[in-house]
């Protein structure tokens, strides 16, 4: 089994994109990104564009010659979107590529009326049915019935998280959980990954309770305990206080606990949680969005910039 994960916030954008190959089947679960439109009232820096574009590219590579998508819901930074705004993946950028590839999909469970049309305007676009695989099972993948995008009831609808055997190793995709329902972390282990991707809880948010955060923690060990390599991103790493949670968490474990960045061996990377400096260090051109939007202006003299940051 070989798994890359394409994007995720420590890799500095919004998104939990890999593609997992085994034997003849290349796996691409969740191709999609965003940088967060607007935080701190700043829309996302051009060095931040920059490394969109690239993730773009990689998502696109991958689907070229993919034999399997997943979809684990239909949020802006999972998916391509027929709608994108200029920093996300477009629909019909990668409707050629998605032809003859096999699809599994959330169904409608759970979904809000905006993501159901935004479900069917995919279909639309990619000229092909999106089926629901939930609970389903083919070869060396599996599907879960649906789990809460967060804490049960928390009117954040629902995700399909994916199992993929090969050999012996069980890799579990569980996109948008955030360590908030027991059931869907009782549901992971029952599986008996070896390697677990999921998106840990939004620190940033001022909303997240004190008692949230405890079953966020609590839900954390569990897996932390059980699981060889346990790969925590996605909203945790939104602020760089996710940074020191998820390594004090690696520290009171004898398995790893560990970033996407660290996964893939490259520096953690946390461009929209530090936005603000970005602006400071790297003033933006009055018009540069816009122009970007039209484009008038590329990210060509931003490129690499980043990596100057700290723990870039």
């Amino acid at each position: 089994m070989r798994i890359e994960i394409l994007g995720a916030e420590s890799l500095g954008v919004r998104g939990l994109s890999c593609v997992v190959e085994v034997e003849d089947r290349k796996i691409v679960i969740d191709p999609g990104l965003a940088l967060g439109y607007r935080r701190h009232g700043l829309l996302p820096h051009p060095s931040q564009v920059a490394v969109g574009e690239q993730v773009r590219r990689k998502i696109m590579a991958a689907l070229k010659n993919s034999t399997d998508v997943v979809i684990s819901h239909f949020h802006g930074d999972h998916i391509p979107l027929p709608d994108a705004n200029p920093y996300q993946l477009n629909a019909r950028q990668v409707a050629p590529f998605c032809r003859t590839v096999r699809f599994w999909t959330k169904g409608s469970e759970g979904l809000a009326p905006n993501m159901e049309l935004r479900r069917e305007t995919l279909c639309e676009v990619l000229d092909r049915d999106l089926p629901n695989a939930e609970t389903q099972s083919e070869g060396c993948l599996a599907f879960s019935l649906p789990v809460p995008h967060g804490e049960r009831h928390g009117g954040h609808g629902m995700v399909m998280m994916t199992r993929i055997e090969d050999e012996g190793a069980v890799f579990v995709h569980a996109s948008d959980i955030q360590l908030l329902d027991n059931e869907a972390v009782s549901l992971i282990l029952n599986w008996e990954p070896n390697i677990v991707l999921a998106g840990g809880p939004p620190l940033y948010l001022s909303v997240l309770s004190p008692k949230q955060r405890q079953e966020a923690w609590r839900n954390a060990q569990r897996l932390a305990r059980h699981v060889d390599t346990l790969i925590l991103d996605h909203h945790l790493l939104r602020c760089e206080e996710g940074l020191s949670w998820l390594d004090r968490l690696s520290s009171e474990t004898d398995h790893r606990v560990i970033c996407a960045a660290d996964f893939m061996e490259r520096p953690r990377c946390l461009l929209e949680a530090q936005r603000v400096q970005l602006y400071k260090e790297m003033p933006v051109p009055d018009g540069w969005h816009e122009a970007y939007a039209r484009g008038d202006a590329d990210t060509r003299r931003y490129k690499g910039l980043s990596k100057g940051m700290r723990s870039c």
